[in-house]
């Protein structure tokens, strides 16, 4: 482990170079069951794939939800990735740039809040984003994701939420807590980056995201995934 491994901001949350250079690690040590969490998503998105649309990553990170449908679907389908930080864009270009089927990859800038690419696609996965994005836009982002798929065309979502109660929330953020300890965090490391998530990072329970994705036209709804304080959802469109 080396000492980039504990970048800890002093201020408000960035996704900069310094954070990008190390986020891999960082989620395996912050994300319980991260390496599940990343399997599942593919195997349960991957079965929704049509041919020739997109598949589109909503905040692609360095690239990782992406790689798997690209290294297994091929020339088949095109990948999108959306990213509004350039340190992160870089990583990911770089990732895809070798890559056999590099070419049928665009990792692109994009502000959800305000665009999203007129593209048909079959696939979109928004893998711990949608939490990044203030409260009021995330019914129009989900909106997008909607009118974007094709019919029979799936959303992906993975979010960090609040417990049902204010008593479950407190046993699941105390385990979790716990854990990224056994991971290598020490309670200082911990409490900066809850302080520098403050405002930044704002979940909700599990129910509102469930209402959220039936009220923008999604029928078929439910969860694939969850360990404590994390939800993933797999959302259909008829």
């Amino acid at each position: 482990m080396t000492d980039t491994d504990h970048v800890m901001p002093s201020g408000p949350w960035q996704f900069d170079k310094q954070v990008t250079d190390v986020f891999d690690d960082m989620l395996q040590r912050s994300i319980p069951q991260y390496n599940a969490m990343r399997m599942v998503v593919f195997e349960v998105g991957r079965k929704f794939v049509q041919p020739g649309t997109a598949i589109i990553d909503m905040g692609c990170s360095r690239g990782e939800a992406l790689f798997p449908f690209v290294s297994t679907l091929g020339n088949a389908n095109e990948y999108l990735g959306l990213e509004i930080s350039e340190p992160m864009i870089e990583a990911a270009r770089g990732k895809f740039a070798s890559h056999p089927h590099g070419k049928r990859v665009t990792i692109q800038r994009a502000d959800l809040r305000h665009e999203f690419p007129g593209v048909t696609s079959s696939v979109v996965l928004s893998v711990l984003t949608l939490q990044f994005t203030p409260i009021e836009y995330r019914q129009r982002i989900i909106r997008r994701v909607f009118e974007s798929l094709a019919p029979g065309g799936a959303f992906v979502l993975v979010e960090k939420v609040l417990g049902a109660t204010a008593e479950l929330d407190e046993a699941f953020v105390e385990l979790f807590l716990t854990m990224k300890q056994r991971n290598g965090y020490s309670p200082g490391e911990i409490d900066r980056k809850r302080l520098s998530l403050e405002g930044v990072l704002v979940p909700v329970t599990a129910r509102w995201n469930e209402d959220l994705l039936h009220q923008e036209g999604f029928a078929s709804v439910d969860c694939f995934w969850r360990h404590l304080n994390f939800a993933g959802w797999l959302a259909v469109k008829s």
